[in-house]
Parts: structure tokens; sequence; C-alpha cells
């Protein structure tokens, strides 16, 4: 009958504390500096984030007394939306979809040239800075006040919309592509040089089809949100459909104003359709 010994040998050591090994306790250390760190950033956050409340009078339940009661009102006067007007809604129609369009088309021009001026992977310091600081300055004024800038440069109409629009957008567009760029994986391309392929090359096989799907996407949220943002340029003489709306709730037509806020919401539920089909057969062209 073979004996085994269940006993370990009396020279090895057994650890009765886990906590006592050198490295185990630096690695609890850390975890516990960690759990700390994250406690002080959410406690610091939701302090702002109560105090942003407070602020504003979100917690005053006064405020709320009659704002049910107000909307109510609002929204029967609203009902139905009346669209006897239709036939004159073309030209603010077709006003605020060119300012879009040609306003996205215009930031996205400016954007590309100054966001790989601005990406720190592709460009030296000393022209980056200066380049993200403009960028910067671009996306911080926003739209409206862009749009009183170029009402006064160029006068009412479209034209005033389109370059507010843009150059908000240069600022928006050109931060996305100097991040896009920064974060390109660099190997396809190492890759493509090793094997004597020219930058050109570089660029279309190894470059373009790591950002363009990107690009693409944020340059379709851009359009959509110019769409929206091209209404309320309207406040400043920039025209479209914004004029329409804001003219209506002077003139207390509150159906006209749900109706035109209707064609809106269609318009941009379209543009969110085809923008789902374009960004389909761009992937589907890439990976050809």
């Amino acid at each position: 009958m073979i004996s085994v010994d269940l006993h370990p040998p009396m020279n090895i050591p057994i650890c009765e504390n886990p906590q006592s090994e050198p490295g185990i306790a630096i690695v609890l250390a850390a975890h516990s500096r960690q759990q700390k760190q994250r406690w002080r950033w959410t406690i610091g956050i939701s302090l702002v984030i109560i105090s942003s409340f407070i602020y504003s009078d979100a917690f005053i339940l006064e405020r709320y007394h009659d704002a049910v009661r107000t909307l109510m009102v609002l929204a029967s006067d609203a009902w139905p939306p009346d669209f006897s007007r239709w036939r004159q809604w073309g030209r603010p129609l077709a006003e605020t979809l060119a300012m879009s369009v040609a306003g996205t088309s215009l930031g996205l021009l400016a954007a590309l040239p100054l966001g790989a001026m601005a990406a720190r992977t592709v460009c030296p310091l000393w022209l980056t800075t200066p380049v993200q600081l403009v960028l910067h300055a671009s996306r911080s004024i926003p739209c409206l006040v862009w749009g009183i800038i170029y009402v006064a440069a160029v006068g009412f109409g479209p034209l005033p919309g389109v370059l507010a629009l843009g150059s908000h957008s240069a600022g928006m567009l050109g931060k996305f592509c100097a991040e896009l760029l920064e974060h390109v994986d660099p190997a396809p391309g190492n890759a493509l040089r090793s094997l004597g392929v020219s930058r050109l090359g570089v660029l279309r096989f190894a470059v373009l089809p790591q950002i363009l799907p990107r690009l693409v996407d944020v340059t379709l949220y851009r359009w959509e949100h110019n769409l929206r943002a091209a209404t309320t340029l309207g406040i400043v003489g920039a025209g479209g459909l914004g004029l329409e709306i804001v003219t209506a709730f002077h003139l207390f037509e509150y159906r006209e104003a749900l109706a035109l806020i209707a064609v809106l919401l269609l318009l941009v539920t379209l543009i969110n359709i085809g923008g789902a089909r374009v960004r389909a057969w761009f992937v589907t062209s890439i990976q050809r």
C-alpha cells in the first residue's frame, strides 16, 4: 500500500497574509489611490452639476407653477397645423437647404487643410499650436454671432448665412480632422513605404480607409446640424425657414409656425435617411 504525504514540506514558506507581499501591497495601494481619485472626480463633477441647477433656479418649484398649463394652451392654439400657405414656402425652404449645403461644403473645404496643419503627427508644434487656436476661436463663436457679423459685412439674404455656417463648421470639422489624423494607425503606411509605395499611394490605401468613413459621418452630422442652425439665422436676417417661423410667432400665427416646424422635421428626417445611404456607399466603395 502506497502512502501519500498530504503535508507540504517544511522548507516551503507559506504566505498566511497575501497582503504582506511587497508586490501585492504596491498593487493594492495603487488601486486604492485610483479609487480615491475616481471618488474625488465623481463628487467634484456632481457638485458642479448640482450647483449649475441651483444657479439656474431649477429647484424653485414656483417657476413651474403655470408651465404645464401655458404649454397646453400654446399647443391647443397651434393645433391643427396650418399648411394653407405652403406654396409660399418654396423659396425659404430652398434658401435653408442652400445655406446648409453651401455652409457645410465651405466649412469642410477649410477644415481639411487646417485639420492637417493642426494634427501633431503631421506638422511641427510651431505650426499646430496657432492653427489649433484659430480652430478653437472659430468654433467658440456661435453661429448667431457669426451671422450678425456677416450680415453687417455683406448685407441680408442667404449669403451671410452660408458664411456664418462655414466659419463655425470649419472650426468643428477641422478639430475632428486633426483628431482623426492623430489616431491613424501608422503600421499599414509603414508597410507600404517599405515596399516602395509613394506618399500618394500611402494616403490612398493606408490613411483614407481609416479616416474617410468617420469623416463622412461627422460631415453628414454637421450638415444636419447646419440645417437646424440655418433656421435660427433667420432671426438676424439671413432668410430661410427661420425667418418664416420667427415671423409666424411674432404675428401669433402658431398654427402656421407648427406647420413650418413639421416641414423642418421632415426635411431633417429625409437628410438622415439619405445620409445613411451615402455613408453605406462610401464604406462599401472604400472596402473594394
